[in-house]
């Protein structure tokens, strides 16, 4: 079995724990619970005849008070930069700490989840900054970890970009 350390970035309460909650247990709650440090689950998936166990590092958000240890990051395969949809300055969050990890680990893969689109009514996310994330060549999908929207589907694309990288 491979394994690989998969890291979730973003601000305070973008989603990142309803995310693993809904990814590893196909839960969701509506209580807020703040991360402290970093929370570790694990989940295998199967890719053709190779199983692969994400072992997921559910890092607390990052905000003007706290910011994300690079010591946390040391040994990541991959990771999920999440913005919450419904708060554009998240996504200034996410940018800072994708240079930040690449700083600190180099280029692996990622990928920008956008969650809350069962709120899109609410979005402060705009068509002009997806098409400039498709020009940077970023991959991102938009998520919701309450309906389980696209959370399967990022899970195993990362994973899958693992393998191939």
């Amino acid at each position: 079995m491979i394994k690989k350390k998969v890291c979730m970035l973003g601000a305070f309460a973008v989603g990142k724990t309803s995310l693993v909650e809904r990814f590893v247990k196909s839960i969701f709650s509506e209580k807020y619970l703040t991360t402290v440090g970093v929370k570790i689950d694990k989940k295998s998936m199967q890719f053709d005849n190779e199983q692969i166990e994400l072992l997921l590092w559910d890092i607390h958000g990052e905000d003007e008070f706290q910011k994300v240890r690079t010591s946390y990051l040391r040994g990541a395969a991959g990771y999920f930069l999440i913005a919450d949809g419904t708060r554009a300055s998240t996504l200034n969050t996410a940018y800072l700490l994708q240079e930040r990890t690449e700083k600190t680990i180099g280029k692996i893969p990622f990928i920008l989840l956008f969650n809350k689109v069962d709120m899109a009514d609410a979005w402060e996310i705009d068509s002009s900054v997806l098409e400039e994330l498709t020009r940077k060549n970023w991959r991102h999908l938009n998520t919701s970890a309450k309906t389980g929207e696209k959370v399967e589907e990022a899970f195993q694309a990362l994973a899958r970009m693992m393998l191939e990288a």
